[in-house]
This record gives structure tokens, sequence and C-alpha cells, in this order.
């Protein structure tokens, strides 16, 4: 136990004081900080551009109504009467930008209007969405003035429906649907960090075997440990690393976030209504939102989420870390040939992750359920599900397969490893892999 701890120690002090790491550690964070102000200064950039369209109303469309210009002055509109013809020699000359055409509609029930827009530089796509919202607006008034409706009525046909989930015992307590959502993206967070602390720190633990293999120190380390501590000594390591290093960020990376939204005073709403080309929200319904939110969060079943989060973390890393190792006590100086060894255990981490993708949109699906209880996927998929209450009976055989999974391929990994780590100068194949499970002692 003594020489396991040790070995323990070894590797994570020497990690932890490399310069790498170190920087990657700070780095990190104020990458991301510097990917929200580019972000941010993308989406609140203005181009200057303003627009003055002449509109040709063949179809009246204008008499009595009028295209709303943009506040910030960045689309205007004139109507004139003068041809086309005239109309294009203006815009040759600067006086205007281009001209829209509004046909005469020939049928009032029709459902598509062809318009037509003249000029020399081509609309952006978000300015050209403006000019059909605006047109359609009109368009809409013009037919219920010729079909003799009345506005107020139509406007009253449009009801905003809501769902609201009832539980069918009065004791329990209410659902919304804003719980599913917040149960959604607390389990796509979940998911996604699972699939990539397997991949980074998996990986970390297989290069460190090769290092130490091509620079012969195991060799010497072999010598005092048994292969077997030797490759969980480094498992477990390199884990509190990882884990080390997850702390700091999830420290530093919400300081940095808001720290640059204080400083640079960007708006992720208004970033995010940029993005998606969405009106703005009435910030009465955003602080309903959030309060809301804010109360959804408090009735989450944290007491299971955060321990079984833990447990599918180690159980998941373990597994992969292991297999890992292996590999890289297999590998030599070729690095395709570590390549080819790493896709039979890449393929089940990149199948879970687009599982747990559908998984968060139908947790209670036969193909969410069963994948949360194969071991090779359950580390990434039922932590996507935790959030959703999974049945007792599914988190609990989830739990068993996974640990006796788990302990079966770090007992089949130190079996190659123990080989493998001393084999030099051979190419090794998945065959080769094969006969050294069952090499004696």
């Amino acid at each position: 136990m003594d020489k396991l701890w040790l070995i323990i120690k070894r590797e994570y002090l020497t990690r932890v004081k490399k310069r790498s790491f170190i920087l990657g550690t700070i780095l990190t964070p104020l990458a991301f900080a510097l990917f929200f102000v580019v972000v941010g200064f993308i989406f609140s950039y203005d181009s200057g551009e303003k627009l003055k369209i002449a509109i040709l109303d063949k179809g009246n469309f204008l008499e009595g109504r009028a295209l709303k210009a943009e506040e910030d002055g960045s689309l205007y509109f004139d109507k004139t009467k003068k041809d086309l013809e005239s109309i294009k020699g203006d815009i040759k000359e600067g006086t205007y930008d281009g001209a829209l055409v509004i046909p005469e509609l020939k049928n009032v029930n029709t459902k598509s209007h062809t318009i037509f827009y003249y000029a020399e530089d081509q609309l952006s796509i978000e300015v050209a969405d403006k000019i059909e919202d605006k047109v359609q607006a009109v368009v809409r008034d013009y037919k219920i003035e010729q079909l003799n409706l009345d506005k107020k009525e139509l406007e009253a046909l449009q009801t905003k429906i809501k769902l609201d989930p009832e539980p069918l015992d009065d004791s329990e307590e209410d659902a919304t649907t804003m719980t599913s959502a917040i149960g959604a993206g607390i389990g796509m967070i979940m998911g996604f960090f699972m699939y990539m602390a397997v991949f980074i720190y998996g990986m970390m633990v297989m290069h460190s075997v090769k290092e130490e293999k091509t620079s012969r120190i195991v060799e010497v380390m072999i010598s005092s440990v048994k292969p077997f501590q030797l490759m969980l000594g480094k498992i477990i390591g390199v884990g509190a690393v990882g884990l080390t290093q997850v702390a700091i960020w999830a420290i530093l990376i919400p300081l940095v976030y808001f720290g640059v939204f204080l400083i640079f005073g960007f708006d992720p709403e208004q970033m995010q209504n940029a993005q998606m080309n969405a009106p703005e929200i009435d910030p009465d319904d955003v602080q309903a939102m959030v309060t809301q939110g804010v109360a959804e969060l408090g009735k989450m079943n944290w007491w299971m989420m955060f321990p079984m989060f833990i447990f599918y973390f180690l159980g998941g890393y373990f597994l992969y870390s292991s297999l890992f190792a292996a590999v890289g006590s297999a590998m030599g100086d070729d690095l395709s040939e570590g390549q080819a060894l790493t896709i039979p255990i890449t393929i089940p981490v990149i199948i879970a992750l687009y599982i747990m993708i559908v998984a968060v949109r139908t947790p209670h699906s036969n193909l969410a359920i069963w994948s949360s209880i194969f071991p090779l996927f359950s580390p990434i998929v039922m932590p996507a599900r935790l959030a959703f209450d999974p049945p007792f009976w599914q988190v609990g055989l989830s739990i068993l397969v996974l640990a006796a999974t788990c302990i079966f391929f770090v007992w089949l990994s130190a079996r190659i490893y123990r080989v493998g780590i001393l084999m030099y100068g051979k190419k090794v194949t998945f065959k080769e892999i094969g006969k050294w499970i069952f090499y004696k002692d």
C-alpha cells in the first residue's frame, strides 16, 4: 500500500508542478474570456450600413399604410411614383441604395406573393428577412381590409397555449415544462463533461505510460513494484490531477465569464438574440423565467444526482483509463500503430455521446434505458438521465454492472500491462494482446 501511495504521489506532484499544467490551467479560462470578448464584438458589431430604398407600390398596398423604418436608421423606405427605369438611374447616381417593387395582388386569397428588389449590391440575409417581414405585415393589413374583416377579432383568435404537467398523486411536487428544459440542460452538461473527461484524462494516462516505456524508466520501477501497482497508481494519480484541474476551472471560468461582461459591458441575452435573429425579450418575462428556473433547480434531486455523478465519473474514468493504460503499454514508437489500437476504445465513447444526446430528448426510451445500463455507455448516458428521475432499479442495476465491469477491465488491463510494458521492438496485434492475458505470472 505504501508503494502504491508513493506512485500516486509521484504521478500527481510531477504533473501539477509542470509548467504546461500550470499554464494550461490558467490559460484555459483566459481563452474562454478571449472567446467571449471576440464573440461579443462580433455580435455587437455595427456595420454602419444605412439603406435608403425606393418603393414602387403597384398594388396600392401602402395607401393609408407605411413600411416602418428601422429605429437605428439602418433601413429607410421612400414611396415614389417614378417608373422603374428612372429609379434604376437614381440608384446608379447614389440617390437610392435599391428599389423594391411590390406587384399587384391578383387574388386576395393567395398565400404566396413575390416582391422584387433591384440594387447594385446584394442584400444581406438579415436585411432581406426584415424587408420580407415588413411587407408581409402590410399585405396582411391590406387583405384584412379587402375581406372586410375585423382586425381586433382576428388578433383575438391568436391564443398562446401553455402546457402545465400535473402529478397523479397530490402529495407529489408539481412540475412544469421548464423542469424538463432544465433537466435536459443539466443532463447535457453532465454527459458532455463525462465525454471530455474520459477522452482527455484517459489519453493522458496512455501517453504517460508510453513515455515511461520508451524512455526505459519503467524497467527501473518494475524492479521495485508490481506492474499492477504501477498501473493503478498512474491511473489514480492522473485522475487526481484531472480533478484538481476541473476544480480550479469550475471556480475560474464563471469568474472570468462574469468579469468579461462586467468590464466590456456585453449583454449575454442580447448576444443570444442577435445570434438567433430573435426579437428582444421583455425584462419582466426574463425575471419571471429566472425566478422560476431557480425554483426548479431547487426541486432537483441533487442528493442523488451529485453522488451518482461522482460515482459515474470515477467508474467511467477507471474503466476507460485502464484500457488506455493497457494500450499505452502495448504501443511502440510507431504512432500509427498506437492510433489503430485506440480505435476500439474510442468508438464506444463516441457512440455513447450520440446516445446521450438522444437520451436527453427521450430519457425514458428503451434506447436510453438499456444504454444507461450497458457499462461502456452508462458513464456518459446515465448522468444525462439523472435529472429526469430514472427508476431506482435502473440506477441500481447500472451501478452494479458498471462496478463489476470496472473491476474486470482493471484486472484485464493489468494482465496486458504486465507484459506489454516490457515488450520492445515487436509490432503488436490484437491477437498478440489476447495471448498476453493468459500468460502465467
